[in-house]
């Protein structure tokens, strides 16, 4: 089987996006991907911006169902695919988008520009001493190995059948998350849990409930202060605010467990809250692990309610946020944790809390164990795909697990 090379600058057409200004842009509000929508082979979507877009600009700056979304800057190369064929979406100037000219299918060329990612293939067409960027001229450098158009589409066919199954597993964690923080919403915050209706109010607060400090109701430890000559490519992961938003990846850095003291080892089903940049709560999934300062691991008084305290720490974060500090980089004080008042039900409202969401977070820590499973078996498979090593007559697709 012969594979030809080129530079992408020969096999895509590829733009920057429009730059934010003010002052000058024109036109109607349109919704816009940003450098932080743009994830490793997805997208989140959570917090889109506006910017004004003019109709001659509209097919310039639009991504359209087969671009590919690269960062200009921040993690340069970071890239992800855009599936969706209905959504009307335009791209900032820290993006490029990536657009195969025929010969080329889109598909495969995400997958070869992922396996040059993860092999940092990047990196030689970086520019900048401190902040790293990938400029237009030099994205268009970069060599991109190819066979035939036939052989790329069952190539790049093998390896979407992961991702597919990766990304079935997260919209079943995410639709299992928001089940439960809905059930939190309605039970403590709109109190409308099991028998409201037959309970008193006192100064709102349900009888035989209480309002507590969050720091009455869990210990909040901070994590290590790890120095550079502690980090390493052995040991146990160090958990900073990119692995608890995206879970170990090739960027996470080792540290040995035993410089570490015990209280900043964390393991499966700990709750873990980032108070310094960027503020997000979520429950660790991914075995023993090393806990970095700017994060606290989140230590229920009562393990019965360790779900509790998850989805009132989310809750109380809006709130949090009010209260933070910092002129460059926000942050929470301690002080901030003592002064917001949660909720905390008697014990057969607890425990009934405890029985319905249990189950639905436990199903949640199971897919991400399958999510990781699946992202190794592709990310193995990946690089004897994309040199040829592999013929793909002899792949073994894998099947739907059970959660």
């Amino acid at each position: 089987m012969s594979w030809s090379e080129r530079p992408l600058g020969e096999v895509a057409q590829h733009e920057l996006g429009k730059m934010l200004d003010k002052a000058k842009n024109k036109g109607d509000l349109k919704s816009y991907l940003a450098n932080v929508n743009v994830r490793w082979g997805e997208f989140d979507l959570t917090n889109l911006r506006e910017m004004r877009f003019s109709d001659h600009e509209l097919d310039r700056f639009s991504v359209r169902c087969g671009d590919i979304v690269m960062c200009e800057g921040g993690e340069p190369g970071r890239c992800a695919l855009w599936k969706d064929e209905s959504a009307e979406i335009m791209f900032q100037k820290a993006l490029h988008r990536i657009r195969p000219r025929d010969g080329m299918d889109s598909l495969f060329l995400y997958y070869a520009l992922l396996d040059i990612g993860h092999r940092n293939g990047f990196a030689p067409f970086f520019t900048g001493a401190t902040i790293k960027h990938l400029p237009r001229e030099q994205l268009a450098r970069i060599p991109i190995r190819f066979p035939d158009i036939r052989r790329q589409k069952t190539i790049a066919s093998s390896l979407e059948r992961y991702d597919d199954l990766i990304a079935i597993n997260r919209r079943r964690m995410a639709l299992l998350e928001e089940a439960a923080r809905r059930l939190y919403r309605e039970w403590f915050v709109h109190l409308r849990f099991p028998g409201y209706e037959a309970v008193k109010l006192i100064d709102g607060v349900p009888d035989g409930w209480r309002m507590l400090p969050l720091t009455s109701v869990a210990n909040f430890i901070n994590g290590y202060a790890f120095k550079p000559a502690h980090l390493q490519d052995t040991g146990l992961p160090v958990v900073k605010i990119p692995e608890l938003r995206d879970g170990i990846t090739a960027k996470t850095p080792y540290s040995q467990a035993s410089a570490v003291p015990q209280r900043n080892h964390i393991d499966t089903g700990d709750v873990l809250f980032s108070w310094s940049a960027t503020l997000l709560v979520n429950e660790w999934a991914e075995g023993p692990a090393l806990l970095n300062q700017h994060l606290f691991k989140v230590v229920p008084h009562n393990e019965l309610h360790r779900r509790l305290v998850r989805f009132g720490v989310e809750v109380a974060i809006p709130h949090l946020l009010g209260h933070s500090v910092g002129a460059t980089m926000q942050h929470i004080r301690r002080s901030a944790l003592d002064a917001y008042m949660m909720l905390v039900p008697d014990i057969a409202v607890g425990e009934a809390f405890a029985e319905r969401v249990g189950p639905m977070m436990d199903s949640v820590i199971n897919l991400k164990a399958q999510v990781r499973a699946l992202t190794k078996a592709r990310d193995d498979l990946l690089p004897k795909l994309m040199s040829g090593q592999l013929d793909v007559s002899g792949i073994q697709l894998p099947e739907q697990q059970a959660a």
